[in-house]
């Protein structure tokens, strides 16, 4: 069913609020990605690090209203939204969690369904459109996410039920994780710098954008080209999902080369995202959890890292 059109209800994430005549500038100097770049028709991928260029949290972020909306795992909103109000006291900016005033949605293979609700949306990934309260965004090929106003949502769910089989949050994650997109998860915070996860090459990194918290430790990795572990697609036969942070080995190396980052439920095996060193994974002998466990293969990505490319945004 992953390959056939579904919704599901995105309800891993939380929404946290930053509003007010200096929200952007504000979080210019705080998070990865440009937010001169965000608009009412472009969303962006990001990252908020700490002076060791370390995600403590990645997000999907819009403009909405007077300020911005940034989508991330529920765990790490409010040790995010307590971190960044200590930054924002001097600022005329508000921090809220606005978790329970949206629902989001995910929609795999569904732009029919979003033409019916009045959103036609680009192809171009990161893309916006709005209708009557209602956003959609393009998170990959194929796949939007829907956000609606809480007193909105069982309207826009019937609308969706009408139209599409209502799948599972594995299916949608199996779709990120085929897309190879990344996310820090409460087991991986502060693990990664952002081009582990390979965000630069997805668009949630500015290297033209100037200072914000851990940019040195970043800008360095990228132009000195000194990152020895990044983010790979793998697959596992398994019966059960190896969590976010369990570790890979290689015993060709005899160690601990990376992480599992992400892993869903495919139709035969298991697909996962994982960090790992280069040199291990190009020796293609990966093992979950101990030099024994079960063995990993690694699949293609859907993009190629491109430093002269990546540096340009």
């Amino acid at each position: 069913m992953a390959d056939s059109a579904f919704f599901c209800t995105l309800s891993h994430e939380g929404v946290l609020a930053v509003r007010g005549a200096d929200a952007s500038k504000f979080l210019q100097g705080q998070l990865t990605c440009n937010l001169n770049y965000l608009s009412d028709t472009q969303a962006s991928l990001g990252a908020r690090c700490t002076q060791k260029g370390r995600m403590q949290s990645s997000f999907r972020i819009l403009l909405e209203g007077d300020g911005v909306l940034m989508a991330m795992a529920t765990e790490l909103l409010e040790p995010q939204l307590a971190d960044l109000k200590k930054y924002a006291v001097f600022s005329k900016s508000k921090l809220t969690d606005e978790s329970a005033a949206w629902v989001r949605f995910g929609l795999e293979h569904a732009d029919a369904a979003l033409i019916s609700l009045g959103l036609e949306l680009p192809a171009d990934t990161d893309s916006v459109v709005r209708n009557d309260g209602l956003i959609a965004i393009r998170v990959s090929p194929e796949r939007a996410e829907l956000w609606v106003a809480a007193d909105q949502a069982d309207a826009i769910k019937g609308k969706l039920s009408a139209q599409l089989a209502e799948g599972s949050l594995n299916q949608w994650l199996l779709g990120q994780i085929r897309a190879g997109i990344g996310q820090v998860m409460p087991s991986t915070r502060e693990l990664f710098i952002p081009q582990m996860l390979n965000l630069q090459a997805v668009g949630g990194v500015s290297f033209k954008k100037g200072c914000y918290t851990g940019q040195e430790i970043v800008a360095r990795m990228q132009y000195l080209g000194k990152l020895k572990r990044r983010l790979y697609r793998l697959t596992l036969d398994a019966s059960e999902l190896p969590e976010p942070g369990t570790q890979l080995f290689s015993p060709t190396h005899g160690s601990s080369i990376g992480e599992v980052v992400l892993a869903a439920n495919g139709p035969q095996n298991i697909e996962l995202l994982a960090v790992l060193q280069a040199e291990a994974a190009e020796g293609g002998d990966i093992h979950l959890g101990a030099l024994e466990g079960p063995a990993l293969y690694l699949l293609d990505l859907p993009y190629q890292l491109d430093r002269d490319r990546e540096i340009q945004r």
